[in-house]
C-alpha cells in the first residue's frame, strides 16, 4: 500500500520531507516524457508570441509543464494536484512545422510540498530548450476555494 502524502504532514512536519521522498514515488531522478508534433496551432504565429511558423516558446513551456505533471501523476493522492509556481527556461533552437518535440521533466529536489524539476525539450536534431520548473502539491478543493475568493 502506498503511504499517504498528507498536506498536514508536508506543511507541519517539513523535517519529514526526506522520509516522504524515499517512501513514495517522489524520488530524485524520476522523470517523464511527453511529445507533440509542431502544427499550425502551436506555432509562434498562432500563439501571437512571434511572426514565424516555428514551435512557439509558450508551447514549449506548456509541454515542459505537462511533462512535470505526468511525472507527478502517480505520486498524488485523491483530492491532490500540483500547480506550477516557477518556470525559467531558454528556448535555444527553432523547430519547423512537422517536427516532433519531446519534453522531459526530471525531479531534482523535494522540499515538503515543493518539487523542483530540470526540464528539457528536444526535436530530431537535438535540444531546443532547457531550464528549471517548480510545482507545489495542493489540496484541490482548498486551492479552488481560495482562487474563487479572490
Amino acid at each position: 500500500m502506498k503511504p499517504k502524502i498528507t498536506l498536514e504532514t508536508l506543511e507541519s512536519k517539513p523535517h519529514e520531507a526526506n522520509a516522504i521522498k524515499t517512501e513514495t514515488k517522489l524520488t530524485l531522478g524520476k522523470s517523464a516524457n511527453v511529445s507533440v508534433t509542431v502544427d499550425e496551432l502551436n506555432t509562434a504565429i498562432a500563439m501571437k508570441s512571434g511572426s514565424l511558423p516555428v514551435f512557439a516558446t509558450p508551447s514549449m513551456v506548456a509541454l515542459m509543464e505537462r511533462a512535470a505533471c505526468e511525472c507527478l501523476a502517480d505520486c498524488l493522492e485523491e483530492g491532490q494536484t500540483s500547480v506550477g509556481i516557477l518556470i525559467n527556461v531558454e528556448h535555444t533552437a527553432a523547430s519547423p512545422v512537422g517536427a516532433e518535440i519531446t519534453a522531459t521533466a526530471a525531479i531534482e529536489s523535494v522540499f515538503g510540498r515543493k518539487i523542483e524539476f530540470a526540464v528539457t525539450a528536444n526535436d530530431h536534431a537535438g535540444e531546443i530548450g532547457k531550464g528549471k520548473h517548480s510545482r507545489i502539491i495542493v489540496d484541490t478543493e482548498r486551492f479552488m476555494k481560495k482562487a474563487a475568493a479572490r
